[in-house]
């Protein structure tokens, strides 16, 4: 499905959420690039996420970025994540899960959380790895 495709979503109150968590995510994506250990294409892939269904004025603007687009642009047109974007996102989530098993006695819980990060993990192990520029 191509992102034209995509609607907008019709309430307002939910395009104002998308938006303020697009534009958090811009910023995360941001300090993303200068602080080694955030990720910023999650960050970046997030917000257009968010943007393409709230705002499409937003995200043209994100896409064509000249610094931000190009993070954006490999992984829709199929080229594939960073190295080093791949390896902060599995390693940050295995992280947070492990610390949230940690805070959660449940077993479900630990046991759904444990799913879900093998299962992003594999995600984004096949998708292509961008060479190095």
């Amino acid at each position: 499905m191509a992102h034209s495709d995509i609607q907008q979503s019709r309430h307002r109150s939910v395009r104002y959420a998308l938006l303020a968590v697009g534009w958090l995510s811009v910023l995360l994506g941001v300090i993303g690039i200068f602080v080694p250990v955030l990720p910023t294409t999650p960050f970046l892939l997030l917000a257009a996420a968010c943007f393409v269904r709230s705002s499409r004025r937003f995200y043209h603007w994100l896409v064509g970025h000249r610094h931000l687009g190009p993070w954006i642009r490999d992984y829709l047109e199929g080229n594939g994540i960073p190295l080093k974007a791949k390896a902060y996102a599995i390693g940050l989530m295995w992280l947070s899960i492990a610390f949230s098993c940690y805070l959660v006695p449940l077993p479900w819980a630990r046991a759904g959380m444990l799913a879900s990060a093998v299962l992003v993990s594999l995600y984004i192990l096949r998708q292509k790895t961008l060479p190095s520029r």
